[in-house]
């Protein structure tokens, strides 16, 4: 996933100490795909989590298999958060300055 509804995705990006697996910057949003390993790192991920949603940014989980096996799902839940959160205001303009 490169773009959606004219959003720019970034994958495996780092964001202060921690590495997401997809970020898109205009609308503040990580989506992270999660292995089975995560099951056993609840308490990790949550700390990740609330650093991250501290800093602006909304997380949007899913498994391994809930992708693989429902995709389209998995792409409607994503449109339809971008759809539904305006993007970011831009830096204010430095005319006149």
């Amino acid at each position: 996933m490169k773009q959606m509804l004219g959003l720019k995705f970034r994958r495996q990006q780092p964001i202060d100490n921690y590495i997401v697996d997809f970020i898109c910057f205009e609308k503040k949003l990580i989506i992270e795909v999660d292995g089975g390993q995560h099951s056993l790192q609840k308490d990790e991920d949550r700390e990740r989590d609330m650093h991250l949603e501290k800093n602006g940014f909304k997380i949007l989980r899913f498994w391994n298999n809930e992708v693989l096996e429902n995709m389209e799902g998995v792409l409607e839940k994503i449109r339809s958060h971008c759809l539904c959160h305006p993007p970011l205001d831009p830096l204010p303009s430095r005319e006149g300055i």
